[in-house]
């Protein structure tokens, strides 16, 4: 999530409301907020999301963030230096850092250490640098970064680590350190024994083996609403996004327009043949939907300007994240759902400007 540097709060008064025996006829600018704060409020509310990621999954996941983030952080300063820019006010913008985390949260946590660093130099170096640096990158960095990862290294993307609530296998702060540099893992164990494939990818690789989801459901790694661990992991998300739009960080536009996309698109299916195809509600708390409706979707740089424009964004995103779940071929579409969407920004932009006052036939 990026914006302009400077963001502004207005205060509209009270009819009755004076200062200095003189009646207030204008909106007054009361606070503004850098975009260093922004990002740290951003950055402050994926704090629960992430404290029920450790809850739930073991620490590993902090690992990647902090490699996510040290990389981030080296590879803008290198980028900013090449391009003769000023490390100060781009550096502490904090806009890195969050790219960072939201690649870092997008991936499996015992990714090997290389994964993290690559996926995460690209998105910085590639996807926001190339294109000139903060606020002019067409896509969402770190969907960039995760679509080249899940690309080239589709096997290691799909070992995430098992919920302690299976009581399956689990490995100790330090086992999972040893996987994550040295690839090593203690006992002869083997990965399969110590990850799982996500609810999402089971839900599909089962359906293709002829199972209805009543059958799917009943496996144990499967809790009230989606997957043990990852429901709540997603509900954290949420939490963090009602935080976002208290603070009018973000507007409702695009998070509940793109989850009420994705749940109508979801229902009308599951209506249509409730033995192939989940709840909506499934589709709420498995993978990405619930940080990306509120953390990615919402970058002001990557999505329209316009109030008509982020619900025509929002509503394409959220069907494409479903068809892309239940016919395409990966298990997740958020992350191709928004670069799909990011293209079309600016028509979108053209076609919903709003008309200049005075003109006719639009804005132009």
């Amino acid at each position: 999530m990026r914006a302009a540097h400077k963001l502004t709060k207005w205060h509209f008064p009270m009819p009755n409301e004076r200062t200095n025996n003189a009646m207030w006829i204008s909106p007054f600018i009361t606070k503004s907020s850098s975009v260093s704060e922004i990002m740290f409020k951003v950055m402050l509310a994926l704090v629960p999301g992430i404290a029920l990621y450790v809850w739930y999954f073991g620490p590993a996941i902090l690992v990647s963030l902090t490699l996510a983030s040290i990389t981030a952080l080296a590879t803008e300063a290198a980028m900013l230096t090449l391009r003769n820019r000023p490390l100060k006010p781009f550096l502490s913008d904090n806009s890195a850092l969050l790219t960072a985390w939201l690649l870092a949260l997008s991936i499996p946590p015992l990714a090997p250490w290389w994964m993290v660093v690559v996926g995460t130099a690209f998105a910085i170096a590639v996807s926001k640098h190339l294109y000139g640096g903060l606020g002019n990158n067409p896509f969402n960095p770190a969907m960039i970064g995760y679509a080249v990862l899940i690309i080239s290294f589709p096997v290691h993307m799909t070992h995430w680590l098992t919920p302690h609530a299976l009581g399956g296998v689990e490995l100790s702060f330090a086992e999972q350190l040893g996987y994550i540099f040295n690839g090593t893992l203690p006992n002869g164990l083997t990965l399969d024994a110590v990850t799982m494939a996500t609810p999402l990818d089971t839900l599909k690789t089962q359906l293709h083996l002829g199972l209805s989801v009543h059958d799917i459901r009943d496996m144990p790694i499967y809790g009230r609403l989606a997957g043990k661990g990852s429901e709540m992991v997603a509900l954290g998300f949420a939490i963090g996004g009602i935080y976002l739009l208290l603070n009018r960080i973000i507007t409702w536009h695009l998070p509940l327009v793109y989850l009420g996309a994705l749940f109508a698109t979801a229902g009308i299916f599951h209506l249509i043949d409730p033995a192939h195809y989940v709840t909506p509600l499934f589709h709420w708390f498995s993978g990405a939907a619930m940080i990306g409706a509120f953390f990615i979707l919402t970058d002001p740089v990557t999505s329209p300007t316009t109030a008509k424009g982020k619900i025509i964004f929002a509503v394409g995103a959220g069907m494409l994240t479903y068809l892309i779940r239940a016919f395409g071929g990966f298990p997740d579409g958020m992350a191709f759902a928004t670069l799909f969407m990011n293209i079309c920004v600016p028509l979108i932009d053209a076609w919903t400007q709003p008309k200049v006052f005075g003109k006719k036939g639009g804005g132009k």
